[in-house]
């Protein structure tokens, strides 16, 4: 082969490559166009590419960017490596992680955000009953909520949601352009309260933000008399741990990392995110 035929060769290697590894993301036919490279030399390359009968290593990346593309970009190694076992594949977290940096795939990085906690009123502050019990045995013995913010290229808005510990699952959430109680942890409550049933001694923990400690949000809890109000302490969120996560979590993998977009598109976002990734 001659030297430049070889050099060309080596290059269009490069690109098909490159091509394989997004094919989950884009079109093949449309990355083709872009590159300046024929599909069906690509498929041709493709099928030449395959080990005979397809090598171990060769399966097990393969299975690996099935699941990082379907999860989104979402999933590291030790998710991969979980979801893995889950599909009756033996992997361990470090032998995920060396074929993912093998293949360039990383997962979205989180960034640090807001507090959004205003503790500086008069309102009556709860005492810390749920004290860092993150494990009840049963649905509805425990909710948490937590309210954050949503960069857009319109502004911020407020997300606002209610966790219930045993699932984890978010049965209530609220996106608003304005942090009042109505549209906040009132309208995150009453979201709750209808996809489910409330049993006596369930715990409800927060900040001390003004949102929860207000009457107009106290009094609507209180009136169902079988409800224990919980405050994380003062400038401790370590007390809300598993709020604070989920919030981490979502910006991560749904938010940084992307273009800033409206706050209609953001507030789709968000629905997709939570009720058809998440919570299933």
């Amino acid at each position: 082969m001659k030297k430049g035929h070889r050099h060309l060769f080596q290059e269009r290697s490069v690109i098909y490559k490159f091509i394989r590894l997004h094919q989950q993301i884009y079109p093949i036919e449309k990355m083709c166009k872009v590159m300046g490279v024929g599909s069906r030399s690509y498929y041709t390359w493709k099928n030449d590419s395959k080990p005979a009968g397809g090598s171990k290593v060769g399966i097990l990346e393969e299975k690996i960017k099935t699941i990082y593309f379907n999860k989104k970009q979402r999933y590291g190694s030790p998710r991969i490596a979980a979801e893995l076992l889950d599909n009756g594949v033996k992997a361990s977290r470090i032998t995920v992680a060396k074929y993912m940096r093998k293949m360039g795939l990383r997962s979205k990085i989180g960034k640090k955000f807001k507090v959004t906690t205003d503790s500086k009123h008069s309102h009556k502050i709860m005492k810390n009953v749920l004290d860092r019990n993150f494990t009840p045995s049963e649905p509805s013995k425990v909710w948490v909520s937590d309210i954050t913010y949503i960069h857009t290229k319109e502004g911020f808005l407020y997300l606002t949601t209610v966790l219930d510990l045993y699932d984890r699952k978010c049965i209530g959430w609220s996106v608003s352009e304005t942090m009042r109680t109505e549209e906040t942890s009132l309208a995150a409550w009453k979201m709750a309260v209808k996809n489910r049933k409330l049993f006596p001694g369930l715990i409800f923990h927060s900040d001390r933000g003004v949102q929860y400690a207000c009457e107009k949000f106290s009094n609507t809890v209180d009136s169902y008399k079988i409800v224990t109000r919980s405050m994380s302490r003062k400038g401790d969120c370590w007390d809300n741990a598993v709020a604070e996560s989920f919030f981490k979590t979502l910006k991560s993998e749904q938010i940084y990392g992307n273009k800033l977009v409206s706050k209609e598109q953001m507030r789709t976002d968000l629905f997709e995110y939570i009720e058809v990734w998440y919570n299933r």
